[in-house]
């Protein structure tokens, strides 16, 4: 089950710091929110775990109500998974859309991929998480976040194998 980390969120130690901002009265008159999600990956059989989304909603649905006009940054901090937003509602989409990944970057000894040392679905998730991306930026209005009717978010594990995966969200409006 998904879980807020209550611990403030800091860079890496090997990330740059970042020049001040060119308007900060704007950004300080915005108000934040951070929120780290530890996901949980249930393995299905190629893994985009759309069923996620409502842990990630749920885990920061309190927070949105704070806002009437805003955005929600959702990053995770792999490079062999990725966030989407996709039809939410029928499981075909879903089966459809992993039919694809897996014929458009193929796993196996005949693959054509270089690094293999994590494994022969290491680079091909790499690659898929490349093609999906690793955030997503939505609309916050009245206090909730403004997907359409049958969009939700996926989690798309592309890993055979993986443990529970780091979600930052960050809430910025009014």
């Amino acid at each position: 089950m998904a879980s807020i980390c209550l611990q403030p969120l800091s860079p890496l130690p090997w990330t740059r710091p970042h020049p001040a901002p060119l308007y900060p009265s704007l950004i300080a008159s915005a108000p934040f929110s951070k929120y780290c999600v530890l996901a949980p990956i249930y393995l299905w059989a190629v893994g985009i775990a759309a069923v996620r989304s409502f842990q990630i909603l749920k885990e920061i649905g309190g927070s949105l109500v704070d806002y009437k006009l805003g955005l929600a940054n959702i990053f995770i901090q792999h490079t062999s998974a990725s966030l989407t937003i996709n039809e939410n509602a029928d499981p075909d989409v879903r089966k459809d859309m992993e039919t694809y990944l897996n014929l458009s970057v193929p796993e196996g000894p005949t693959a054509p991929w270089v690094h293999t040392d994590e494994g022969p679905d290491d680079m091909p998730a790499h690659v898929k998480s490349s093609l999906l991306g690793a955030s997503l930026t939505i609309p916050i209005s009245h206090g909730r976040l403004a997907l359409g009717t049958w969009q939700g978010i996926w989690l798309c594990e592309h890993r055979d194998r993986a443990s529970g995966r780091n979600i930052i969200v960050t809430l910025q409006g009014e």
